[in-house]
């Protein structure tokens, strides 16, 4: 259970990546008044975290209908985190996250909070992989509980990220951001391939029946 705890509350906080988005929120809210860039990260920050534990409670339903195994679900998060770490390591924003298209429309949006923060700038396809991914490896309600805590954890370390952006991105500057981006985007990429193993393993059954 500590194993899946510490998997749980790094893989959700490093996918959802609250230091590296910095930027582009503060791009996005720089002409909002301070009460209004509040008020629109605590809905973003609100409606990520509902997503998130939504597709954590339903991820067995959605393979269900589908016909998803969960080997096969597990190589192809691993996969899509492992081309988020990449951009990570070279302190590029994946456009698995946001693309370019999206951030300049948004700027022309009267209320950016849900689209495109919530959706895809924190709960992105990377982040709901993650979290649909480590539920298929909880053992036990409690596990699936340990889960929707770090989602409700790393949903309130991003609020309060994004409420005080510009007093820590003035003090560790740019450089500093591409540093803790780059050691992030390793640890993911490790996660990732453990990911992709574990998947492969599961999936030698469908393979060789």
């Amino acid at each position: 259970m500590l194993t899946f705890t510490l998997n749980a509350f790094v893989a959700v906080l490093v996918i959802t990546d609250p230091l590296g988005n910095t930027p582009i929120f503060a791009s996005l809210l720089n002409h909002y008044s301070p009460p209004e860039r509040h008020a629109i990260i605590r809905r973003a920050c609100l409606a990520a975290v509902a997503i998130l534990i939504l597709f954590t409670l339903t991820g067995g339903i959605i393979f269900k209908i589908f016909g998803i195994t969960i080997g096969a679900f597990r190589i192809a998060g691993g996969l899509i985190l492992f081309g988020i770490a990449l951009h990570m390591l070279s302190a590029q924003k994946s456009r698995v996250r946001i693309t370019p298209g999206e951030q300049v429309e948004a700027q022309t949006k009267d209320d950016v909070a849900i689209v495109p923060l919530a959706i895809p700038l924190i709960s992105g396809p990377g982040a709901i992989a993650t979290v649909m991914t480590l539920q298929t490896q909880a053992k036990s309600a409690l596990e699936t509980g340990i889960l929707i805590l770090a989602i409700l954890t790393a949903g309130v370390i991003s609020y309060l990220t994004y409420r005080y952006a510009s007093t820590y991105l003035m003090k560790i500057g740019e450089t500093g951001i591409n540093i803790m981006t780059r050691l992030l985007g390793l640890i993911l990429a490790v996660m990732a391939i453990q990911f992709v193993i574990n998947g492969i393993r599961d999936s030698f059954p469908e393979i060789f029946r």
